[in-house]
C-alpha cells in the first residue's frame, strides 16, 4: 500500500511538471491548476494503461485522449467556469464544449498519448508502481 501511494505521488509530480512544461512551450505560460490537471492525467493514464496492457497502442491512445479530455473538461468547469480563473478558453475554436474542450485538442491529446503509452510500459516494467 505504501509503495502504491509513493508511486502515485511520483507519477503525479512527474505528470504535473511535464504538463506544465508542455504548456510553457505551447503557450509561453502555465497556471498552477494545470500542474494539478497534468498530475491527475498521468496517474490516471498510468493506471488505465497498466490495466489494458493487452490493448494495442492505438486503442490506448484513443482511451488516453478521452481520459485527458474528460479531466480537462472537469478542470475547466471548476477553474474557468466556477472559479472564474480564465485559465483557457476554447470558445473560438470549432467543435468546442462550453469553451473548455474542443476536437482539435482531443486529437492532440491522442497524439501526446503515443509517447505516454511507451513511457507507462517502461515504468511498469522497471518499477511496477
Amino acid at each position: 500500500m505504501r509503495k502504491k501511494i509513493k508511486g502515485n505521488c511520483l507519477l503525479f509530480l512527474s505528470g504535473g511538471i511535464v504538463y506544465g512544461l508542455i504548456e510553457i512551450v505551447w503557450r509561453n505560460y502555465t497556471h498552477w491548476s494545470m500542474i494539478l490537471t497534468g498530475g491527475l492525467c498521468f496517474v490516471s493514464l498510468y493506471r488505465i494503461f497498466c490495466m489494458t496492457q493487452k490493448c494495442c497502442a492505438f486503442v490506448k491512445c484513443l482511451i488516453g485522449s478521452a481520459v485527458i479530455t474528460f479531466i480537462e473538461f472537469c478542470s475547466g468547469c471548476i477553474f474557468n467556469l466556477c472559479m472564474k480563473m480564465k485559465v483557457w478558453d476554447y470558445s473560438r475554436l470549432p467543435m468546442n464544449l462550453c469553451g473548455q474542450i474542443c476536437l482539435l485538442y482531443s486529437v492532440l491529446w491522442g497524439l501526446l498519448c503515443i509517447p505516454i503509452v511507451y513511457l507507462c510500459n517502461m515504468i511498469s516494467r522497471k518499477w511496477d508502481l
